[in-house]
């Protein structure tokens, strides 16, 4: 029987989850389930594979129905939000958005199942990420055996995208692929990255954040859980404008899209990213957009809704768009 005591929180991560002092871990939130399977209001079919059995990372590959006469569509390796610590392929908010992202942009996409801390401690989800970007990339070289990736992805036409904790792994991801040793083994040329409500932060408030001290506060918690250092929430991988964080002339892709939400408290992080880029050495193309009015990746919560919609059409012209 537990006791009073084993059942005391020791870590409150609102909203996310809770740490009892016994070492269960509850999750409020992100926890639900949807089956991979045909979406008849898309057009758009998923399935779930194994990428590393051992390690039990998965993917959930998408690909829309309608005909292509032969045409090989661009590849889109997403990256899950969450702060890390929530959330799944299979959790019917991204399920269903990337539905529609898929449709709309005609893409074949490929949902990243990275382990979650803190039962996987980052940079877990970092490394696991790399793992599905690499056996992604396998079938370019005839050396995959996933049929849907083998007979429709144009693999010169790969993207990152991610949002919140997944942009911050697309930045990270990009880097790591910039890196010599790291890239070639990769073998894949990223074509460009879309970066949805990234997930950056730091010690020193900035914009929004001087005016909002609570949600402040309440993200600094966050980063502070999934990633205890003695740099708190100025470690570069959480703070990629500390001059200990790769070169953002490192991001090994041609073109990136910011996009912020005019409330979202991390927005001020997002327009700095951009901002960064465009002044560094980077040789690429960086844009930006702003939806006004929206919050914190306002696209999952109704991805059916104008602005979502309308966003989604910003990305799928990004990645379609002919240089």
């Amino acid at each position: 029987m537990e006791t009073a005591n084993n059942l005391e929180i020791v870590h409150d991560v609102f909203p996310y989850l809770q740490v009892y002092k016994n070492g269960t871990i509850k999750r409020l939130v992100g926890t639900e389930f949807t089956a991979a399977t045909y979406d008849p209001q898309t057009g758009v079919s998923s399935k779930d594979v194994s990428v590393n059995p051992k390690t039990g990372i998965s993917a959930r590959i998408y690909r829309p129905n309608s005909s292509t006469k032969g045409k090989k569509l661009p590849l889109v390796v997403y990256f899950h939000g969450g702060a890390f610590c929530i959330s799944s392929v299979a959790d019917p908010k991204y399920h269903d958005s990337l539905n529609v992202f898929v449709s709309k942009a005609n893409v074949v996409l490929v949902s990243v199942d990275y382990r979650l801390a803190p039962e996987h401690p980052l940079p877990a989800a970092y490394d696991d990420s790399w793992s599905v970007l690499k056996w992604v990339a396998a079938h370019n070289s005839k050396q995959g055996s996933e049929v849907w990736l083998k007979e429709l992805v144009d693999f010169d036409s790969v993207f990152l995208a991610g949002d919140s904790a997944g942009a911050n792994i697309s930045h990270f991801t990009a880097i790591r692929a910039g890196e010599s040793d790291e890239g070639n083994l990769l073998g894949v040329k990223i074509s460009g990255m879309v970066m949805i409500c990234p997930y950056f932060w730091g010690e020193e408030p900035i914009g929004i954040e001087i005016q909002d001290p609570v949600r402040k506060s309440m993200v600094d918690k966050w980063w502070e859980f999934v990633c205890p250092s003695n740099k708190g929430n100025n470690d570069p991988l959480i703070n990629p404008f500390v001059d200990e964080a790769p070169n953002l002339e490192g991001v090994a892709c041609d073109r990136v899209l910011v996009c912020v939400a005019e409330m979202d408290i991390l927005r001020d992080r997002g327009i700095l990213y951009y901002e960064s880029l465009m002044k560094s050495q980077w040789k690429g193309k960086v844009e930006m957009i702003e939806t006004k009015g929206e919050d914190h990746v306002f696209h999952i919560f109704n991805p059916n809704s104008e602005k979502a919609l309308d966003l989604v059409k910003i990305w799928a012209a990004f990645i379609n768009e002919k240089n």
